[in-house]
């Protein structure tokens, strides 16, 4: 069997990135759900359910849904971090299914970030 070499891992990685990176043509918008034990226990199942019936009555095909673990910040939860295509991402905190369907039609849908909702904007990663 051929052993791995760092070339073959940056093909794998560029390829992976491709297929998520919204800039590549992915999708309009990335909303990822923060769903770890804190995020779990303050709701944030009810905010993923929200999500995924607004995407589905509206037959939305170019949204990713997604989850991810903590973003650190357990007293806010539950958060999502909304990534419009071509926009800095935008971390939304104590989010309540009627809150999270505003955030959806106002910044994903219309492009206009709801602001008295909003922790941070832009991203803590580098690279």
């Amino acid at each position: 069997m051929p052993k791995i070499t760092p070339g073959d891992l940056d093909k794998i990685r560029e390829e992976i990135r491709k297929t998520t990176l919204l800039r590549e043509g992915a999708g309009r918008a990335k909303i990822i759900v923060h769903l770890s034990t804190c995020g779990l226990a303050a709701g944030a199942r009810t905010i993923m359910k929200a999500l995924m019936e607004e995407i589905d009555i509206r037959g939305i095909t170019d949204v990713l849904l997604m989850t991810s673990s903590c973003a650190g910040l357990c007293s806010r939860e539950p958060m999502v971090t909304v990534e419009v295509k071509d926009e800095p991402p935008v971390k939304y905190v104590d989010m309540t299914p009627e809150k999270i369907k505003k955030v959806f039609e106002e910044h994903v849908l219309g492009g206009k970030i709801v602001s008295e909702y909003a922790l941070s904007l832009g991203s803590e990663r580098v690279g």
